[in-house]
């Protein structure tokens, strides 16, 4: 794994007040949990889309709108930091360093520091890119140079030679692998079916296990997982613009299976149902929960399709549903994957924009050089960094440290599938990925 961060550990605060009345009785990991459950919903209520999921008892949501309505960010800040706490109290006396109990209470630890720099964020707090990722996620990113990547962009320059910008070369060559939106539908069900039935030969899931499929338009992002509860998922994929052949496994993988539809799934099966821990039945989006979760749904891929099982499927079934060429289809997956090379790169790019070093203008032009993607594509890599910030090294960093952490097992692919499934169904935190 590339050494692309320092991790820094969730250590408790004194908090110097409490807010909110308790829902539980006692004092117990338990009472911290359904507090912590009722604080994140809370902050749910002051910012839309903090709340990735939530699929717990309905009396506990309508508790959040009313104390949403009569306590302040800052009151707020002051539960969050009394909640960390207690849960830090407890994470000193809750078993051995490596028990679920231990494991637990460290989880809760982590979110609620997560959850007190999003509350900072709200009240206007200006983080850093790298400061903000750390409080957010766990992790410490880099931000390399970006004249530190010239060396990918002349091997990629040398795989799709011609003359005109690189960027305008490589859409062109892409654009032939646009799936025709009368053949997206159809697509995506067969690279889904493919990601599933390769990943339930690995991963036992329980029965009734379901998801839909819709297809959007107008999001900052390509794809998005609703997860509902009852082990169902709304997969979302936004059409905005084309979707290319190599973004069917894609979206299948990281949305469905091996991705968030059965991390979710096993999280509710294994933690919520099976130990009745309350608090995974709330997923706030930005938290290191997010690192384990992209990190695992973008490893994922890699796992479900390993060697040149990509190419095979696209070149035996998926281009052909689509109409699409399959002369190419392996040179196409072959530029793909060198261009992951330059992910970090978008991490420089982001927190430059963010910071208020470069316009959004500047910005489209690096991201069209060390992205290589088209205007319009740039326009939308904008649109999610604006939304989402920092939030964008998941899916990199996190994919790295998920690769590292299950290929340390060796390279049997049974002993890869056991490690994935151990990181999506245990109280898992970016930390735990560095121990192999």
């Amino acid at each position: 794994m590339r050494a692309l961060l320092a991790m820094v550990a969730s250590a408790a605060l004194a908090a110097c007040a409490t807010t909110g009345e308790s829902l539980a009785t006692d004092t117990g990991m338990d009472a911290i949990a359904d507090d912590y459950v009722l604080l994140q919903l809370t902050i749910g209520e002051k910012e839309s889309g903090y709340i990735d999921a939530y699929y717990g008892p309905d009396v506990v949501r309508n508790r959040a709108v009313s104390d949403a309505a009569g306590q302040s960010l800052p009151q707020l800040s002051a539960r969050a930091l009394a909640l960390r706490d207690r849960a830090a109290g407890l994470l000193r006396t809750s078993g051995g360093e490596r028990s679920l109990e231990q494991r637990r209470a460290r989880f809760l630890v982590a979110q609620l520091t997560a959850a007190i720099t999003r509350l900072q964020m709200l009240q206007g707090a200006k983080l850093s890119f790298q400061d903000e990722a750390q409080g957010l996620f766990g992790v410490r990113p880099e931000t390399p140079a970006l004249s530190s990547f010239d060396p990918v962009i002349a091997e990629v320059d040398r795989l799709v030679p011609g003359s005109g910008p690189l960027w305008q070369r490589v859409d062109a060559f892409k654009k032939q692998f646009d799936i025709p939106a009368d053949r997206l539908k159809p697509v995506m069900d067969a690279a889904i079916a493919e990601c599933r039935s390769r990943t339930l030969a690995r991963i036992a899931m329980p029965a009734g296990e379901r998801f839909e499929l819709a297809l959007v338009t107008d999001k900052p992002w390509s794809g998005y997982n609703y997860y509902q509860g009852d082990y169902h998922s709304k997969i979302e994929v936004n059409t905005d613009l084309p979707v290319r052949l190599d973004r069917a496994i894609d979206l299948g993988c990281h949305e469905g299976y091996p991705g968030h539809h059965v991390y979710n799934v096993l999280l509710e099966r294994d933690l919520v149902k099976g130990r009745g821990w309350r608090e995974y039945a709330v997923y706030p989006l930005y938290s290191p929960q997010s690192l384990i979760a992209e990190g695992s749904a973008n490893y994922g891929i890699d796992l479900a399709f390993p060697g040149d099982d990509a190419v095979a499927f696209n070149t035996r079934v998926l281009a052909p549903l689509a109409g699409l060429p399959t002369a190419d289809v392996a040179r196409f997956v072959a530029l793909n994957q060198m261009t992951e090379k330059l992910t970090s790169a978008r991490y420089t790019v982001a927190s430059r924009l963010l910071a208020g070093d470069i316009t959004e203008a500047e910005a489209a032009d690096l991201l069209q050089k060390y992205q290589l993607e088209s205007p319009e594509r740039a326009a939308q890599s904008i649109r999610f960094i604006k939304t989402y910030r920092s939030y964008i090294i998941n899916y990199g960093l996190g994919q790295d440290m998920v690769r590292a952490h299950v290929e340390a097992a060796g390279a049997n692919q049974e002993a890869k599938w056991r490690r994935m499934e151990q990181i999506l169904s245990e109280p898992t935190l970016p930390e735990d990925l560095l121990a192999h």
